[in-house]
């Protein structure tokens, strides 16, 4: 069947979806905010100014123009001298050889990944970032995450301008290719190219896209970069900080520029202005792809008809169910997303070992899947179902592995642990898909849970008893609640209200609220 690349755009939503044999190997959105040029892009590059200077975290808060200021972390904040970049290089080269005989689990690379041979900041454990940054500074930094959650946008010194296929570093001397080419005769022929067309003290890096492209096509990518960057020089030389120096492409030519590949087959959109675009675009940077678009004119909206809306619920959910009736339960946390593997209605048929390493090998291709789908980074555990042979343990882990390699995230994964646990990280330069479609629950407030009807009474008696107690002139009480609440007060498995009445010699008055929540409850004494 091959790939498709989906596109959808309803009023000022836009979505991408690329698509392997039917199953989403990327998915992408955008809804234009108020003021687009304002918010803050990964890729965006501004004039910015140091708002704060924090010795104590080795960080700095600048200002780019949004409502939150972004942050720089010392890594990212220091610029090393020609000379000291090339004895990183050195440095780094030798720790990556000891560290590969002691490596702990597994890296799968995204693109970018070769970068961390040439920049290391433990190169320079002593440049504190109070010694080359001031408040009032201004300076040229580069979204390197969005906004997530309650925080800002994450910065970066280190410039990097992204073509078709290359990327433009303009501080940083390196050459690099893309982890994902796995011949080394590819690799060797796009670095020594890559070689001849790099100046002294810039850098370079081909991207999977470069796989088999000419010489002349990787210079001419380059080429734009430079004049690009040369624009962006010459705009924030003359502006004044907050400013925004440089945008990246719209949503439709990221998409097309990033996960757009020659195994793509087809590109499907579904309204004329974003045909006309896509073509535009491919005719000038994608001229394989010509031929391959085409109108999508179907009743059903385009994702319902590929069944995309429907995956997009799973991902939303906290429960996965599998084919095989086990399931998966991810929950979502700032810190961390865990995940939790069952057997569920899936009893196998010969073993219990077998029956647990099948439900697992299963739940590895869904939880590689729905990582990509909702977007998760930072720290993930998974929970797999223990398995006592060590051979089944390897066996998913292998899988696991294999099946991350769809990912264009980067991701660091361990080996099963003694308690059946994997501890793995992934990259994330954007929001996930739960916080961009979902806002908390404005009747548990985003706890996920509310209060019993039962919990409920036993406070609302507690405080009733206490002010009973306290008031003894009390003659009626009037007591307000939710209609469940009222409900179990005056049933007969309490039988509390008739207790409290004859105990205290007070009237009590219950009435109920229908527009009250159900943890709410009001009461009221009268002395007459």
């Amino acid at each position: 069947m091959g790939k498709e690349l989906l596109l959808n755009q309803t009023l000022n939503e836009c979505r991408a979806a690329l698509l392997d044999s039917g199953e989403i190997l990327d998915y992408l959105m955008e809804r234009h905010r108020e003021s687009v040029d304002n918010h803050p892009s990964v890729g965006n590059i501004y004039r910015g100014r140091v708002l704060r200077v924090l010795p104590g975290m080795q960080s700095a808060f600048v200002d780019i123009g949004y409502e939150k200021a972004a942050f720089l972390y010392v890594d990212d904040a220091y610029i090393p001298t020609l000379q000291e970049q090339r004895e990183m290089a050195e440095l780094s080269k030798k720790n990556l050889e000891e560290e590969g005989s002691n490596q702990i689990g597994e890296i799968i690379p995204d693109e970018l990944s070769t970068l961390g041979e040439s920049v290391n900041m433990r190169f320079r454990p002593e440049a504190a970032i109070e010694t080359f940054l001031k408040e009032g500074q201004e300076i040229i930094v580069q979204i390197a995450k969005e906004p997530i959650s309650t925080k800002g946008p994450r910065i970066t010194r280190h410039i990097t301008l992204a073509g078709r296929h290359v990327v433009f570093m303009p501080y940083i001397e390196h050459t690099g290719v893309s982890r994902r080419i796995e011949s080394e005769d590819e690799r060797e022929r796009l670095k020594e190219i890559l070689d001849n067309i790099r100046p002294e003290g810039k850098g370079i890096i081909a991207r999977t896209a470069a796989e088999g492209q000419s010489s002349k096509t990787l210079r001419a990518d380059f080429n734009m970069l430079v004049k690009i960057w040369k624009e962006v020089g010459r705009k924030a030389e003359k502006a004044k900080a907050p400013y925004l120096a440089y945008q990246d492409l719209n949503f439709i030519q990221r998409v097309l520029r990033d996960i757009t590949d020659e195994d793509v087959h087809q590109i499907v959109v579904d309204t004329k202005d974003n045909l006309k675009e896509v073509e535009k675009f491919i005719s000038k940077f994608l001229p394989s792809m010509r031929g391959k678009t085409r109108l999508y004119e179907g009743d059903a909206p385009i994702f319902e008809h590929y069944g995309i809306d429907l995956e997009i619920e799973r991902g939303l959910s906290n429960k996965v169910f599998l084919r095989s009736g086990g399931s998966l339960n991810i929950d979502q946390t700032e810190a961390l997303v865990s995940i939790d593997v069952n057997t569920g209605k899936y009893i196998g048929r010969k073993t219990l070992e077998d029956t647990i390493l099948k439900t697992n090998l299963e739940a590895v291709k869904e939880i590689a899947y729905q990582l990509r789908l909702r977007n998760c980074g930072g720290i993930i555990i998974i929970d797999f179902i223990d398995m006592e042979k060590e051979e089944n343990r390897f066996a998913v882990y292998s899988a696991l592995l294999e099946a991350l390699k769809k990912d264009r995230a980067k991701t660091n994964v361990l080996p099963i642990s003694g308690l059946g646990l994997v501890e793995m990280t992934r990259k994330r330069t954007r929001d996930t898909l739960t916080r961009v479609m979902c806002e908390p629950c404005p009747y548990c407030e985003g706890t996920g849970r509310v209060k019993s009807t039962l919990t409920v009474c036993y406070e609302l008696i507690r405080e009733l008893t206490k002010l009973l107690r306290k008031n003894k002139n009390c003659k009626k009480v009037y007591i307000y609640a939710h209609p469940e609440v009222t409900a179990r007060l005056c049933g007969d498995d309490l039988d509390i209200i008739d207790t409290l009445e004859e105990r205290f010699g007070t009237a009590l008055i219950i009435r109920s609220e229908n527009n009250y929540h159900v943890e709410q409850y009001e009461i009221f004494s009268r002395e007459y």
